[in-house]
């Protein structure tokens, strides 16, 4: 997939565990491990901005498009 999922590295660089992130946004913890790992189709822009205010960054340290890597459309 041509977008890559940076919250592990956020994640890190903030010194939050993904439990805490999950709970402060309110979702579960395996739907946050989903987005984690890029198991995803796609993510609400509010629950987007609801991990943004937390860690105070911006999308584009937690999402990055990485040319050439396209996968096949369903």
């Amino acid at each position: 997939m041509p977008i890559v999922v940076n919250l592990d590295v956020m994640l890190a660089k903030r010194k939050i565990r993904g439990k805490e992130l999950a709970a402060n946004i309110g979702i579960t913890e395996q739907n946050l491990s989903l987005l984690r790992t890029g198991k995803v189709k796609g993510i609400r822009f509010r629950t987007l901005e609801k991990i943004c205010q937390i860690l105070e960054c911006q999308p584009g340290d937690i999402l990055e498009f990485v040319p050439g890597q396209m996968e096949p459309e369903d």
